[in-house]
């Protein structure tokens, strides 16, 4: 009668380990699973861990207010990209011209 007993024991516990491994699958299937849920309430508690997610990107920094050096700059850049074998002279001309239009242009918009 021992040994039935063993066996029976033996049965007994391989039923409990069965049972406690599939209720550990269960577990970790629903924890994988909240991270899908798809109903406009956001990520679930486990999305973090289903993929890299993309950092935020960084303020940008407010643009510096517009100067006379500045303009002169962004004109004769916009001329050399133009024009760069035309006569110096006009394209100074034109350089002039537009430092002045960036210069009322900056003096005209909304100081915030």
């Amino acid at each position: 009668m021992r040994l039935a007993t063993i066996r029976f024991a033996t049965a007994q516990s391989r039923v409990g380990l069965a049972l406690a491994r599939n209720l550990a699958i269960l577990a970790v299937a629903a924890g994988l699973l909240a991270g899908c849920e798809t109903d406009g309430s956001g990520p679930g508690p486990l999305a973090a861990l289903s993929g890299p997610t993309k950092p935020a990107e960084p303020a940008k920094p407010p643009e510096p207010p517009m100067t006379r050096s500045r303009a002169a700059t962004e004109c004769w850049m916009s001329t050399e990209k133009g024009s760069a074998s035309g006569n110096l002279d006009k394209r100074a001309d034109i350089v002039t011209k537009c430092i002045d239009d960036k210069m009322n242009s900056a003096a005209a918009a909304p100081k915030s």
